[in-house]
């Protein structure tokens, strides 16, 4: 079996953690280690799996070359809650014409994610 996980390097692992739990309902599967100062957290996002990886020397703001893309029930819904997570909303969503409600936000260490979700 094959499978990918993303993995997001971040300098503040608790607080890009506490971002994704708030806004996506993302559960800690596990960490690493247990005990002491943590290196890894593997979440659960609904049906999908997102690593978070602490480096406390990576720097923010460097050229971004993935997109992560979460697929959720109600884009609108989201949104309000962007902010009071931690993140950023970068524009209102849009009706694409591939059948995605999409809307663009910044994770608290500036890392772009769409929200999407299925229209009708």
């Amino acid at each position: 079996m094959t499978s990918v996980q993303p993995v997001i390097i971040t300098p503040d692992l608790a607080r890009l953690q506490g971002f994704y739990e708030s806004l996506l309902g993302a559960v800690e599967l596990r960490r690493v280690p247990a005990d002491g100062p943590t290196f890894f957290v593997h979440l659960k996002v609904g049906d999908g799996e997102l690593g978070l990886v602490a480096n406390a020397e990576i720097e923010l703001g460097a050229v971004q070359r993935m997109l992560l893309s979460v697929d959720v029930a109600r884009v609108d819904d989201l949104l309000a809650r962007v902010e009071a997570a931690g993140g950023r909303v970068l524009g209102p969503p849009n009706d694409m014409p591939w059948g995605q409600r999409v809307a663009h936000v910044l994770d608290p260490d500036g890392n772009k994610v769409n929200l999407t979700q299925s229209i009708p």
